[in-house]
């Protein structure tokens, strides 16, 4: 769609530290992420909410979400992680993405009051994508 940064991300004419690549979706970072190595997970599709998502492709994109959440936490490191999806509501693009977030124990994340932090460079955000995306289970 024209005019959807993501939209933009998934065809390459937007730069993206990418996790992932695959028909199911697309996996890059997030820009202003809650904490280091957070992910977004898009349809390839333009797409704005969860109930628009083809039932077709349910599996595949879930599968995908699924393989970064394990990656996310192999990958840094972590004690674990969130995933969380926006519809209409707090969903800052307009295009169907999911969340998933490195946590650690006290890291200080309270209900949904998300902190931002920021990379220090994008070096730094291509080393997290790196991270992430080489302990992708079955590869990116």
């Amino acid at each position: 769609m024209s005019g959807c940064v993501f939209c933009g991300i998934v065809a390459g004419e937007v730069p993206a530290f990418r996790v992932a690549d695959t028909p199911d979706g697309v996996a890059f970072l997030d820009t202003r992420p809650v904490f280091k190595g957070h992910v977004l997970v898009v349809p390839r599709v333009h797409l704005v909410t969860l109930a628009e998502l083809p039932s077709d492709l349910l599996p595949g994109y879930f599968a995908l979400v699924r393989r970064l959440a394990v990656a996310v936490e192999n990958g840094l490191g972590a004690g674990g992680t969130f995933v969380a999806m926006n519809n209409k509501v707090s969903q800052s693009v307009p295009h169907l993405h999911t969340h998933v977030v490195p946590r650690t124990k006290g890291d200080g994340l309270r209900g949904f009051f998300w902190p931002r932090t920021r990379y220090e460079d994008d070096a730094e955000a291509q080393t997290y994508a790196d991270r992430v995306a080489a302990a992708l289970p079955g590869g990116a």
